[in-house]
């Protein structure tokens, strides 16, 4: 898994592997709330390298929406292969993690505004 903050946007992209399985999943989970609670609470998840994912892959999505929505942030997902899709459909994860198709509509979405001032007044 690869972290980069996308500075300017205020917004982190979080690159998977190619798998997401039970074995690996508690170093995952970890990382990613650790992260998460260091104070990046905006993620785009890239799922353009992960060629599988089983049900404890998908927990650790839930459980970091979860983490950044208790810090008023989100999660959003990008470009999952077909397969990765049809399994999140499936579950009807579709519903609690808006999928995007490029990076930049992705960034976009959770980026803060840049007017931040006028949303405070």
């Amino acid at each position: 898994m690869n972290f980069e903050l996308q500075a300017e946007k205020h917004v982190s992209v979080v690159r998977l592997p190619g798998k997401m399985v039970m074995a690996q999943t508690p170093t995952y989970r970890a990382a990613m709330l650790d992260y998460i609670n260091q104070g990046h609470t905006r993620l785009v998840i890239d799922m353009s390298n992960l060629e599988y994912i089983d049900s404890s892959g998908l927990s650790v999505l839930i459980s970091a929406r979860k983490q950044a929505m208790s810090y008023q942030g989100n999660i959003v997902l990008l470009n999952p292969k077909s397969s990765v899709r049809a399994l999140i459909e499936l579950t009807r994860l579709h519903h609690i993690l808006d999928i995007y198709e490029s990076e930049e509509q992705a960034l976009d979405s959770l980026s803060y505004s840049e007017n931040i001032e006028d949303i405070a007044s």
